[in-house]
């Protein structure tokens, strides 16, 4: 997977994405990180990549040239590369896009700031709008960050124990049961002994019950467009049952 990123701070992504598994996965070849940075490409003497908006209004808008450039630049090269701006105005990232985007070869990563970029940009050079959640940040490097460190890891090879990815949270649409280790007993409570009963059937149910358990609690929306099979749907029942007395 290569990963090319067009950010006023670089420096910010491969420090950041230097550590743990991505760190990892660059050092064994993985994945492949460059950044590019638009005033390296602004015909400004001192380098400006914004302007105020046409129109009128707050804020500052990234402009065409030193953009476009920089993202052709990353294209270079590449056969299919797939640009994405992070934006609260794009689609959703979840689980799933993490799945589409791991099956991709080549991602460019445009990281907006200030009041945003020129629609033009947009218009022309960027294939999908991403958004990490409801929310605004200063600028898309923690959205590319978080795109990147997800979808790094997903990547065959990348993570030593594959199972680890099969039963994370939101893997088969729920949240993740909880989980223990040693010791068995302390001043701040105990293993469930359904976990130390040895018993895998018991424990896999327990565990899907507990992760049943806590999407409804904390992500019920989950829930209302799920597909229950008959054991999800029987623990479902005795959940709801359970809660009414």
């Amino acid at each position: 997977m290569r990963f090319d990123v067009i950010s006023l701070f670089p420096d910010l992504l491969k420090e950041a994405f230097n550590y743990g598994i991505t760190g990892r996965a660059l050092q064994n070849k993985k994945v492949i990180l460059n950044t590019f940075n638009p005033r390296e490409f602004s015909q400004d003497q001192n380098s400006k990549v914004d302007d105020p908006p046409y129109g009128g209004g707050s804020g500052m808008v990234m402009q065409v040239e030193p953009m476009i450039s920089a993202i052709q630049e990353a294209k270079k090269k590449s056969t299919n590369p797939y640009v994405i701006l992070l934006s609260p105005q794009g689609k959703t990232f979840n689980q799933n896009k993490v799945e589409e985007f791991s099956k991709l070869d080549h991602l460019v990563l445009v990281c907006g700031r200030y009041e945003g970029l020129d629609q033009r940009i947009i218009d022309s050079e960027v294939d999908e709008e991403c958004s990490v959640g409801e929310y605004i940040l200063s600028g898309g490097e923690i959205p590319a960050l978080t795109i990147m460190d997800s979808v790094t890891r997903v990547i065959e090879g990348v993570v030593g124990d594959p199972a680890s990815i099969k039963y994370d949270t939101f893997s088969d649409g729920l949240l993740k049961y909880p989980q223990y280790t040693r010791p068995k007993t302390s001043q701040y409570g105990d293993v469930p002994e359904v976990l130390l009963s040895g018993d895998h059937k018991l424990i896999k149910r327990w565990r899907l019950k507990q992760s049943l358990l806590k999407t409804k609690k904390n992500r019920p929306e989950l829930l209302n467009r799920r597909k229950f099979n008959s054991e999800e749907q029987e623990l479902m029942e005795e959940i709801n049952r359970e809660q009414k007395t």
